[in-house]
């Protein structure tokens, strides 16, 4: 809240939230008007404490955007002497989401009385402003009262929603995919709490997590193993020693004899002889 006499007082007779709200502001404009719009009477909301509230703009933007804003019919500064037995004076903020012309607002601060239809400025492009976020997923959030008014959030809600936005991005959803996701369909008679009503729509529509990728077999290499006696195709696991059982279990061949040539037999059986005649 702000010093008594301070904060923001909203003027009557204004119409019901919707999404055309603020589209014919710039976009600076816009976005400061939606928050403020959804600050509570009472509220501060000088440029100091508008430059806190939002990620966005600095004090001298927020200054700069409210005179814009006064001069596009939404708001007026006025000093009011409060107190039947004091003279005190305090300067409020009157905020119209409707614009108001200046008759109207000439006639309301004279006499407490609405009157004069709104007359809404004439739409002007919109333009996004550049910031540098702490990271992707507060970019993300912070973006979204740039496309839809209706989801100001204010840095504190911005913070606080982070993690929830940081899971939508690591499950593969791109910012835009995100700001479509969390402002389409918005309800036609406006978002009374940006900030919860983005919390519910983060829970409720957060993507399914992506399946881990399976590794791929490695290709196998054209070759099959042969026995090396035999060359009978095997599972490696079969041959040991590069043979098959059936190799392994069959018994070396003896070798064949050596045949003698017929004088070499006839010198053997003379030598035997021999030793036959000369034994005692």
């Amino acid at each position: 809240m702000a010093a008594p006499g301070y904060g923001k007082q909203s003027a009557p007779d204004q119409r019901p939230r919707a999404a055309a709200d603020f589209t014919h502001l710039p976009a600076r404009e816009a976005y400061l008007a939606s928050l403020i719009d959804h600050l509570p009477d009472g509220a501060a909301m000088d440029a100091k404490t508008l430059a806190v509230l939002q990620p966005h703009y600095g004090q001298m933007a927020c200054r700069t955007a409210l005179n814009k804003l006064s001069a596009a019919g939404h708001l007026r500064r006025v000093r009011e002497r409060v107190g039947d037995k004091q003279c005190r004076w305090v300067f409020r903020t009157y905020f119209s989401r409707t614009p108001r012309s200046d008759a109207w607002w000439a006639r309301f601060l004279a006499t407490g009385e609405a009157s004069t239809p709104a007359a809404p400025d004439p739409p002007k492009e919109r333009t996004l402003n550049h910031t540098s976020p702490t990271s992707a997923a507060y970019a993300a959030l912070a973006g979204l009262g740039l496309t839809d008014p209706r989801l100001a959030l204010s840095a504190a809600d911005c913070a606080a929603l982070e993690p929830l936005a940081a899971e939508w991005l690591a499950r593969g959803t791109s910012p835009a995919l995100f700001t479509a996701a969390l402002t389409a369909g918005l309800p036609p008679d406006g978002v009374h709490s940006p900030a919860a009503f983005t919390r519910r729509r983060l829970l409720d529509k957060m993507p399914p997590e992506r399946p881990l990728p399976q590794p791929q077999p490695r290709p196998q290499p054209a070759r099959i193993i042969e026995c090396t006696d035999c060359r009978t195709p095997c599972r490696p696991p079969a041959l040991l020693g590069g043979l098959c059982r059936a190799c392994r279990d069959t018994p070396a061949t003896p070798p064949p004899r050596r045949r003698l040539s017929p004088t070499a037999v006839r010198a053997h059986a003379a030598r035997a002889r021999q030793a036959m005649a000369t034994s005692p």
